[in-house]
């Protein structure tokens, strides 16, 4: 999931000249090796967030990275989700160890 804040020139032409951003960026995604699962808007600290599929985690950095570098995104805020099945591995695998945390014996 990447949140994302607009530029104020890409604030400045969506205001003036409205476009439905969905197909753009479902297509960049795909070219990436991605795919589009989600594209939400919202108020608060970040303008909408991107919810997509990416082959590895360096491929979505990349991602990112392209966006960032296109100027009409201002700052970004990557989370890497994880499955219900995903985090039940993890689960599993953190039964497993032990860490011992700081002033216990």
């Amino acid at each position: 999931m990447v949140e994302f804040a607009y530029s104020e020139q890409a604030w400045q032409s969506l205001i003036k000249n409205p476009e439905d951003r969905t197909v753009a960026v479902e297509s960049f995604l795909k070219t990436a090796g991605g795919k589009l699962v989600a594209l939400y808007y919202h108020s608060g600290e970040f303008d909408g967030m991107v919810i997509f599929e990416s082959p590895d985690d360096a491929t979505a950095n990349a991602t990112v990275m392209a966006v960032l570098a296109s100027g009409g995104i201002r700052t970004t805020r990557m989370t890497r989700l994880f499955t219900a099945k995903e985090a039940m591995v993890a689960f599993a695998k953190a039964g497993k160890i032990a860490y011992r945390a700081p002033g216990k014996p």
